[in-house]
C-alpha cells in the first residue's frame, strides 16, 4: 500500500511536478541576488530619517516599503503621475527599477499559477498535494529501507538507481514536504480559506490637527530602526485628520503627522504570523540561505524522478503480468514472491493461471507487500520465494521476514511456502527455510511441509503442484518450463591458464564488453554499468539455467573478467574452459550490491582461496585511491594455481594493495587462509580498531573456517563476525 501511495501520484503529476520544482528552484535564487544587490542602511537607522531622506527627494511621496531582504521601494505621484524606485536609505535617492523584471514575473506568475489564473491555481495545488505525498511516503519507505527512523543516515547499497534515489530523497525530502505543505497553505489563504486577523487597528479619535512635522523629529519613527520597517504610509498631503500609518514585524500602528506621538498599536494575530512564516518558509524572502537550500531540494526532483522511473520501469520488466488478477482484497488464493532475477516469477504466474482456470480469484504479488489484514476474501496464501546470496531475502521479498514475524495468524487461512535455489550453493533455500520457522512460530496453520525446488526443476515443480491441488480439492498439473534469461554474446579475448598441475584446471577469461547505449546505461540492462564484485550468469548450451560467477573487474577497465575452476560434471564450467579467443558465450549482468567497498577511507581484509580471489582483485585493481587493502589469499601451489600472481606484485608496487599473506595447502607449512588468519591475529586486530571491513570470498567451507577464526581474532576486542555483519562490517560471496 505505501509503495502504491507513493507511486501513482509521482507516475500521474510528474510532469506538474518537475514544472513546478524547475520554477521554484529559478525563483530561489532572486532573493539571494536582491540580497547581494540592494543597498543597505547604515547601522542603527532610523526610520525617521529615512523617510526624512526620502521625502527631501520626491515631495509626493505616499508610501516606503522594505522586503524582507532588506530592499527600500518608494511610490510617490508627481501631479497625476505615479512613480516607483529602488532607494538608497543612506541618502534617499534613488538607485534602480522598482518593477520587477521580465524573467521573475513571468517565473513567478508561472510557478504560480501555470499562466492560467485561477483554474492554474488549482492545478498547481494539486501538483504540490502529490509533492507532499510523495515526500511524506518517500521518506516512511527510506526509514523502512534502512531498518528504522534511527538507521535514517546509515550506508544504503542495491542498484544504483534505487541507491541513488533513496540518496537524494533522505536529503531533500524534509525541503520538498516543507514546500509542498507551504504551498497548499498559500493557496488556501489566496482563495480565502483561511480565518484572517484584523488588518489595523481602529483609527483614533484624539488626532491632534497639527501638521508639518519632519519625521526626523518624530519619536515613534526615530526609535524604530530601518531593519523593522515593513511599511510605512505618509498622510494624504492637505489633510490635517490623516495620519502615518507604520507597519512593523511587531505590529502596525498610527503617528500623528503633527506631534509625532503614536496614537495606536495592535501586534499581528496568530494567522498574520503563521502566514508570514509561512511565506519566509516557501520562498525564502528574507532568507536567502534558506532559499538556496529550498532551491536546490528543487533541483533533485530531476533526478528523483528519473530515478523513480527506472525503478518503476525495471519492476514492471521483471514482473509478468497476470490477466483476471484481483485485488489483494479481493483474492481467494493470494500468491507471494520472492525473486532476484525473475525466474520465481514465471513460476509463480504459471500457477496463479492453473488456479485462475479452476474458477478461483487471485492475487499476485510481491512478498515484500505481505499484509494480511488485506486479505479479506482469502482462502489460502501462497508463498513461492529464491534465496539470495548465503540464505538472504532476494529483492522482491525484503522485509517480509520482519513482517511475517509481527504479523497474527489468520484464522482458516493456510500458508504454504515452496522455496527455489541450487543445491550446489550453501544457502540453498534458506530463505524460504527462515520463512517457514517464521510462519510456524507466528502460528500460522502449514498443512504442507516446505518443498524445495532444485535448479528450477519443471518435474519437481509438477510434483508439488500436484500435491498442493490434492490438499485443496483441485486437480492441479502445471508443466512450467522456465524461459532462458535475456542474455548477450560475449567474444572471450584473452585465457590465462593455471592448476593442470595439481588436476584442478582453473582460467581467468577476460571478455570484451559489449556495446551498450544510453537507455542501457540508464535503466542498467545489458553491461551499461558494472563494478567488480557484480555477478555474470553465463547460460551455458543445452540448458536454461544461468551459473553465475563474480566479475573480477569494472566498467572502467573496459573488459569482463571472471575466474572460473573446472567442475566434474560441471557443465557451464566445462564449456567456459574450452572456450578459445574469438569465441562466443551467452551471459547477462546481475548487480551484486551487498558485496563492494564501501565510500569510506577505513581499512579493507580481504580474504579469499581458489577462485574467490577474482572479485578481490577486481577491487585491489580498482584502488587507484590507494585506500589501505590487505589481502589474505588461500592457494593449494605457488607454482600452479597462485592466481593473479604478477597482478597482486604490481598493484603492491604501486601502492593499490597495501598489504599481502598467502598461504599454500601443498607446499611449505601447508596451511590454508585461515592458519594464515590466526597466525597475524595482532595485525588482523589492529586494523579492526581502525575500523576496517572484511570482505570474504570463496567456498563455503573456506567461509565457515575464516568465520571460526576471526571469532577467536575478535574475541579479545568484543566482536564476533556476526556483529560485524549487522553493522555492514562484514560481507561475504559463498559459492
Amino acid at each position: 500500500m505505501l509503495r502504491q501511495l507513493h507511486r501513482w501520484p509521482g507516475l500521474l503529476a510528474a510532469a506538474l511536478i518537475l514544472a513546478l520544482a524547475l520554477s521554484g528552484a529559478a525563483l530561489s535564487m532572486f532573493p539571494a541576488m536582491e540580497r547581494l544587490s540592494s543597498p543597505a542602511a547604515v547601522q542603527g537607522q532610523s526610520i525617521g530619517d529615512l523617510a526624512a531622506k526620502v521625502l527631501a527627494s520626491h515631495p509626493g511621496v505616499e508610501q516606503i516599503r522594505r522586503s524582507p531582504s532588506g530592499k527600500i521601494t518608494a511610490y510617490w505621484f508627481v501631479g497625476d503621475v505615479a512613480g516607483a524606485a529602488v532607494v538608497d536609505p543612506v541618502t534617499g535617492m534613488d538607485v534602480g527599477s522598482a518593477d520587477q523584471g521580465a524573467v521573475q514575473r513571468w517565473l513567478t506568475d508561472f510557478h504560480r499559477s501555470l499562466l492560467l489564473g485561477d483554474s492554474g491555481r488549482y492545478a498547481t495545488a494539486l501538483g504540490a498535494f502529490a509533492l507532499l505525498i510523495l515526500s511524506l511516503s518517500g521518506a516512511m519507505l527510506v526509514a523502512r529501507r534502512q531498518g528504522g527512523w534511527g538507521r535514517w543516515f546509515a550506508a544504503i547499497k542495491g542498484p544504483w538507481a534505487g541507491r541513488w534515489h533513496a540518496e537524494l530523497a533522505r536529503v531533500a525530502v524534509v525541503g520538498l514536504g516543507l514546500s509542498a505543505l507551504t504551498a497548499l497553505w498559500m493557496t488556501a489563504a489566496t482563495f480565502d480559506l483561511l480565518p484572517v486577523d484584523e488588518a489595523n487597528p481602529a483609527m483614533p479619535s484624539d488626532v491632534s490637527g497639527q501638521t508639518g512635522m519632519s519625521p526626523a523629529e518624530m519619536a515613534a519613527l526615530q526609535d524604530t530602526p530601518v531593519a523593522d520597517l515593513r511599511d510605512l504610509t505618509f498622510p494624504y498631503a492637505g489633510d490635517a485628520t490623516d495620519v502615518f500609518t507604520l507597519t512593523t514585524g511587531a505590529g502596525t500602528g498610527f503617528v500623528d503627522q503633527g506631534t509625532g506621538k503614536l496614537l495606536a498599536w495592535q501586534a499581528p494575530g496568530p494567522w498574520t504570523v503563521v502566514g508570514e512564516w509561512i511565506y519566509l518558509l516557501h520562498t525564502g524572502d528574507g532568507a536567502a540561505l534558506w532559499g538556496l537550500i529550498l532551491g536546490l531540494a528543487a533541483l533533485t526532483v530531476p533526478v528523483l524522478s528519473l530515478t523513480g522511473g527506472l525503478i518503476w520501469w525495471r519492476n514492471r520488466q521483471h514482473r509478468p503480468h497476470l490477466r483476471g488478477m484481483v485485488a489483494a482484497s479481493a483474492a481467494e488464493t493470494v500468491i507471494l514472491v520472492g525473486s532476484e532475477g525473475g525466474s520465481t516469477w514465471g513460476f509463480a504466474t504459471s500457477f496463479a493461471r492453473a488456479v485462475q482456470d479452476h474458477g478461483q480469484t487471485v492475487h499476485l504479488g510481491a512478498l515484500s507487500t505481505f499484509l494480511p489484514q488485506s486479505y479479506k476474501n482469502a482462502k489460502r496464501i501462497v508463498v513461492l520465494t529464491s534465496t539470495w546470496g548465503d540464505g538472504d531475502a532476494p529483492t522482491s521479498a525484503k522485509g517480509a521476514l520482519d513482517r511475517v514475524k509481527k504479523a497474527a495468524p489468520m484464522a482458516g487461512v493456510p500458508v504454504s511456502v515452496l522455496g527455489f535455489g541450487d543445491r550446489s550453493f550453501p544457502g540453498f533455500c534458506a530463505h524460504a527455510e527462515a520463512l517457514e520457522d517464521a510462519f510456524r512460530s507466528a502460528g500460522w496453520d502449514m498443512p504442507m511441509p516446505l518443498e524445495r525446488i532444485d535448479r528450477q526443476s519443471p518435474q519437481s515443480f509438477a510434483r508439488w503442484s500436484r500435491a498442493f491441488g490434492d490438499m485443496i480439492g483441485l486437480p492441479l498439473n502445471i508443466t512450467h518450463q522456465p524461459m532462458p534469461p535475456k542474455s548477450t554474446a560475449l567474444r572471450l579475448v584473452s585465457r590465462k591458464d593455471y592448476g593442470e598441475s595439481v588436476q584442478a584446471p582453473t582460467a581467468i577469461l577476460r571478455f570484451a564488453v559489449p556495446k551498450a547505449g544510453l537507455w542501457h546505461r540508464l535503466t542498467g540492462r545489458g553491461f551499461g554499468r558494472f563494478q567488480a564484485g557484480d555477478l555474470i550468469g553465463i547460460v551455458p548450451d543445452g540448458s536454461v539455467i544461468a551459473r553465475l560467477y563474480s566479475l573480477a573487474s569494472s566498467r572502467a577497465d573496459g573488459f569482463i573478467e571472471i575466474v572460473v575452476r573446472k567442475h566434474t560434471g560441471g557443465l557451464c564450467s566445462g564449456q567456459l574452459l574450452a572456450l578459445q579467443p574469438g569465441q562466443l558465450v551467452q551471459g547477462f549482468l546481475q548487480p551484486n550490491p551487498g558485496f563492494r567497498p564501501d565510500r569510506s577511507r577505513v581499512p579493507l581484509i580481504l580474504i579469499g582461496a581458489g577462485t574467490g580471489i577474482g572479485p578481490l582483485a577486481g577491487f585491489c585493481r580498482s584502488n587507484r585511491g590507494h585506500r589501505p587493502m590487505h589481502l589474505w589469499f588461500g592457494a593449494r601451489h605457488p607454482t600452479s594455481d597462485y592466481l593473479y600472481a604478477e597482478d597482486l606484485a604490481e598493484w603492491q608496487n604501486d601502492g593499490r594493495l597495501t598489504g599481502l599473506h598467502t598461504a599454500f595447502s601443498r607446499v611449505g607449512l601447508q596451511n590454508y587462509v585461515q592458519d594464515v588468519l590466526r597466525d597475524d591475529a595482532e595485525v588482523i586486530r589492529r586494523l579492526m580498531a581502525d575500523g576496517a571491513r572484511v570482505m570474504v570470498c570463496g567456498g563455503r567451507e573456506m567461509a565457515q573456517g575464516v568465520r571460526d577464526a576471526m571469532t577467536e581474532i575478535l574475541y579479545p576486542l568484543g566482536l564476533s563476525p556476526a556483529m560485524l555483519k549487522e553493522g555492514g562490517r562484514y560481507a561475504e560471496d559463498v559459492y
